[in-house]
């Protein structure tokens, strides 16, 4: 990997945590980010506490690293004013902080709620449009679009990720098409710190047979996803979302959850 120096946000998640234990020792620095607590440094690691609401500390947590993998921000759906702070504020301060310091990439965690309200037998890329299926999923998007000023405009290469479903294992029939296995996680991730790119917007999936994306453009860059949910389809057995909605559409639960909206809109 050519990134020497990375600052790793939102370390203390689920996936921070993949990300620690797999890079552990690969770097000459790595640093870690979070609100809560990072536990104890360990060799070649240093532990930042800060909000990425607090632009100075932001700007000063970019200073000397050559990549920031940015998993910082709520993953969940919630209000606005949490939202706002966390996901729109923090992720702008995260890329004019990266500027600042003169950083050459961020890898941005978006999600695949960024375009979870289209139908889920339509065949989706990096290129296909954002059609959010909540606030939160808003977030994402507008992060991939943070994400193009600062490629195009400011000379940072940007690699957005519209992560599935990154689990151990799949849980229902949905994950099936979602799921992202934890190693492929790390597989991608090491293509955008080592890839060369501008500003690409790619899916965080395995190879899963029953796939609803095109991740051709991961492809290409470098991505070779090891595992396949259909393993796992007999366990998942007839696990299905609770909806019809969320059934048929691409964000599950997160477009049936507080739906007013007209069902003849959304073909």
């Amino acid at each position: 990997m050519t990134s020497k120096r990375i600052l790793l946000t939102g370390a203390a998640g689920l996936l921070g945590d993949v990300l620690r234990r797999s890079f552990a020792g690969q770097f000459q620095l790595l640093r870690l980010s979070d609100i809560v607590s990072l536990g104890t440094a360990g060799k070649g690691e240093e532990i930042v506490a800060c909000d990425l609401a607090d632009a100075a500390a932001v700007e000063a947590m970019c200073q000397g690293v050559d990549a920031i993998i940015h998993l910082g921000g709520i993953p969940y759906e919630t209000g606005w004013p949490e939202l706002l702070r966390s996901n729109i504020i923090g992720t702008i301060n995260l890329y004019e902080g990266a500027r600042r310091a003169g950083v050459d990439r961020v890898i941005f965690a978006s999600s695949n709620h960024a375009t979870g309200m289209h139908p889920n037998d339509r065949m989706l890329s990096g290129e296909s449009p954002a059609r959010p299926d909540s606030r939160y999923g808003l977030t994402k998007a507008f992060g991939e679009d943070v994400a193009a000023l600062y490629a195009y405009k400011h000379g940072i290469r940007s690699f957005c990720l519209r992560i599935g479903s990154c689990l151990p294992k799949p849980d229902d029939k949905r994950a099936l098409s979602t799921w992202l296995s934890q190693d492929d996680f790390v597989r991608l991730i090491q293509v955008g710190l080592s890839a060369d790119y501008v500003h690409e917007i790619v899916y965080g999936v395995s190879k899963n047979t029953r796939s609803w994306w095109d991740n051709s453009a991961a492809y290409r860059l470098g991505y070779e996803p090891q595992d396949n949910a259909e393993v796992y389809a007999a366990d998942v057995g007839d696990i299905e979302l609770k909806t019809e909605l969320a059934r048929q559409y691409q964000g599950g639960n997160f477009v049936a959850d507080e739906f007013e909206g007209r069902k003849e809109w959304l073909g």
